[in-house]
């Protein structure tokens, strides 16, 4: 069972099982806990239509977030005793879902080493389903197809992540700053 809560002083409970997380700000969107909820949606043996899509959206998410993380924490820093906390949080805010998608879309992202395309097509393949799952009416999701792409999220983050840091840091400024046609 996963549930999130927000008490009176800010502090973020995450039950996952029976363990309890406190966590603060936007350590309460870590990717692998989206993944959680995306699995529990469709955990059951016959799991709703409303189930399906919200677990389809909730896939995309957990990549949205997995960037936004990124991009803070190799253009501003991860130590967070080191690093200016609301120019991180402008950094993960900055992300942007259409510019991202454009970006992705973009022929420059061919100029990327492999895993990075790789992330960015799967950016645009999940960011489309998500719209489908989440304003089509007559979309029918199924949990295979949700469970195939969290397998193919979890190799594309995992071959991104083990990319070169400059290549990575390079793609945060890709999808995070508008480019310039003269």
């Amino acid at each position: 069972m996963i549930v999130f809560a927000q008490n009176t002083s800010g502090l973020h409970s995450l039950y996952i099982g029976s363990s309890l997380r406190m966590t603060r700000g936007v350590d309460a969107l870590q990717w692998r806990e989206l993944i959680a909820v995306a699995e529990g949606l469709i955990a059951t043996d016959n799991p709703s239509d409303a189930a399906l899509r919200r677990g389809r959206s909730t896939v995309y998410y957990a990549l949205f977030h997995h960037l936004a993380r990124t991009c803070a924490d190799l253009l501003i820093g991860s130590d967070a005793t080191t690093t200016s906390k609301p120019a991180w949080q402008q950094t993960y805010r900055g992300l942007e879902h259409k510019a991202t998608k454009a970006a992705c879309d973009d022929n420059a992202l061919r100029k990327f080493p492999d895993p990075i395309q790789d992330y960015g097509d799967q950016f645009k393949a999940l960011q489309a389903k998500r719209h489908l799952a989440d304003y089509d009416p007559y979309v029918q999701v199924a949990r295979s197809e949700i469970q195939q792409d969290i397998e193919t999220m979890k190799t594309a983050i995992d071959a991104f992540d083990a990319a070169d840091e400059k290549d990575r840091r390079a793609f945060c400024a890709f999808v995070l700053l508008k480019r310039r046609k003269d």
